[in-house]
Order: structure tokens, then C-alpha cells, then sequence
């Protein structure tokens, strides 16, 4: 469907609508019922406190070394029980390339479908007032958002970036436990009615748009193989070595987002992690199985 007619559609309930789906009965379409190793929980948060740590030493280089941007707008979505603040450091890296960043003004985000919708809505009303494409870059839960945006408009969106995003997570196993306890209390939903919610029948059913799925095989907070993506012409993951809280401050994932943000659509190719001291830092990324 035209972005305009999901636009005519979404005005009269004063915003987008979000269409309810059921999920797959396809088991290889699921993650499996597990969740982060407990070695990485247990020191998720030291590892938080070193990113931020590198990030402030290495600010100036990385700046030095991205790409410019071209001036387009970036929205940038917190992860689950994160504001803009927490989004902060991120937003100011992509201000300084030279991109209008565009802040999710939604509060705590805590997984409700009302702050989903007060997405969408802020998105295609940024949109039309740019009259440009809009690439996303979503954290954690933010990114699940960032995906079912990109779903519902994609001739508005230019790109779709997530980081440490379960999109592909089905089953409350899928989280740390104590995590899945608070979102199921904060959203009122589990993590299998947000999916059916939410989510296309195949989670992982490609996008229309270049999307890069950043995950960690170590992160703290969710399974990593419900955060990667399948490889397509236009799809790809790309392995960081780090945290899952972290990641938007972690200076190896910022250096992907400005590669990636500098990336034409029409001319977009994945990215190299062969160039230069990259291989060092970026691992032989995984990918999800083939749909059937």
C-alpha cells in the first residue's frame, strides 16, 4: 500500500494504524526458548561503563573518520525502559556528522502499543515535513519499533539500523528473566502478544528497504540469534564485540551507524569488514536460517 493511502487510513484514528497478525507455526522461523549466557548478564554492566569509557577517548577519531553526512533525517529509538536520554551520546555523534536527528519524544519506552503508534505518527509526520526518505536507527526494543515502522511506510524510510534488537525473539525464554518479568509488567504484554501483535507472521520476512542488524554474541539482556537478520541483497548483520545496553555508545557500533547512514539507497552496499584494521573488530557475522 502508497505511503498516502496508510496515511489517509491512519488519519481517521488520528495516527497509523497497527494491523494484528498471528505468528507462523514454522518452529524454524523461531529462536530457540533460551536467553542470554549468565556469564554476559552478570557483567553487562561493567562492560557498559568501559564502551562509555572508550567512547570518551575516542570521540574525536571517530569523528574524524566517518563519513560526513549528507544532511538527510535520522530518528534514532530508544531500547525498552530507555528515553532520549539514553539515546543521547548517539544522537550527538550524528548531529556533528551533518544529519538532522530527529529525537522519538515519546518518554520511557515501555513497550506499549500507544508509544508504537505515537511513533509511527511522529514518523510520517517528519516525513512530510522533510519531503525525504527518513532512516531509522532503533536500540534494543526500539529497533522491533524501527522494523514495524519500516513495514508500515516504506517509501518514507531510507534505511533501518537496529542494534541488539530481539525482533526475531517469540518466546519469554528469548529474555533474561528478570527483563521479561519488568516488560511484561511495564507493557502489559508478553513477549509472544507483542510478537502477534506486533510483528509479520515471519518476524524475520525481509524489509524493503537496507537494514543492518549490529548484535553482540555476547550480549547480557537477550539471545543473540533473535537479533540477526536473514542475508539478502539488501540485508545484513554485522557482529560487535560488546554489550547489549552499550551499544549505543560503544564506539565500534557508531563507527558501523555513520558507515552505514552514508550509504546511498541506490547505490547501497553492505558493509566491509574487510577494509583496513576492521576485521579486527568485526567478526565473521551469522546469519539467520533460509525461510521454507
Amino acid at each position: 500500500m502508497a505511503v498516502e493511502a496508510r496515511a489517509e487510513q491512519a488519519a481517521s484514528f488520528g495516527g497509523p494504524a497497527i494491523t494484528s497478525v498471528r505468528l507462523s507455526s514454522n518452529r524454524e522461523n523461531s529462536a530457540p526458548g533460551r536467553g542470554p549466557a549468565l556469564f554476559n548478564s552478570l557483567f553487562e554492566f561493567p562492560r557498559v561503563m568501559i564502551e562509555a569509557a572508550l567512547l570518551g577517548m575516542s570521540w574525536s577519531t571517530l569523528r574524524a573518520q566517518a563519513p560526513k553526512g549528507d544532511g538527510h533525517p535520522v530518528m534514532v529509538l530508544p531500547g525498552f525502559m530507555g528515553g532520549d536520554e539514553s539515546t543521547l551520546l548517539l544522537r550527538r555523534f550524528l548531529t556533528s556528522l551533518g544529519y538532522q536527528v530527529l529525537p522519538w519524544l515519546q518518554g520511557r519506552n515501555l513497550g506499549r502499543p500507544e508509544l508504537l503508534e505515537g511513533a509511527m505518527r511522529r514518523f510520517y509526520r517528519a516525513y512530510q515535513a522533510y519531503e525525504t526518505p527518513i532512516s531509522i536507527v532503533g536500540q534494543s526494543l526500539g529497533g522491533v519499533f524501527s522494523r514495524e515502522i519500516a513495514r508500515q511506510f516504506p517509501q518514507a524510510t531510507r534505511c533501518v539500523i537496529t542494534l541488539g534488537s530481539p525482533f526475531a525473539a517469540t518466546e519469554h525464554g528469548n529474555t533474561n528473566a528478570l527483563v521479561a518479568r519488568l516488560f511484561e509488567q511495564m507493557s502489559g504484554l508478553s513477549v509472544e502478544e507483542m510478537r502477534s501483535r506486533f510483528g509479520a507472521t515471519d518476524p524475520r520476512a525481509p524489509l524493503n528497504v537496507p537494514t543492518t542488524a549490529v548484535y553482540s554474541r555476547q550480549d547480557g539482556v537477550v539471545a543473540w540469534d533473535t537479533c540477526i537478520d536473514r542475508d539478502g541483497e539488501r540485508s545484513e548483520n554485522v557482529e560487535v564485540l560488546g554489550s547489549h545496553t552499550g551499544m549505543a555508545m560503544a564506539p565500534d557500533v557508531l563507527h558501523v551507524i555513520a558507515d552505514r547512514l552514508g550509504e546511498h539507497p541506490t547505490t547501497w552496499k553492505k558493509f566491509d569488514r574487510q577494509r583496513g584494521l576492521r576485521c579486527l573488530l568485526y567478526p565473521t557475522p551469522a546469519n539467520a536460517p533460509s525461510a521454507t
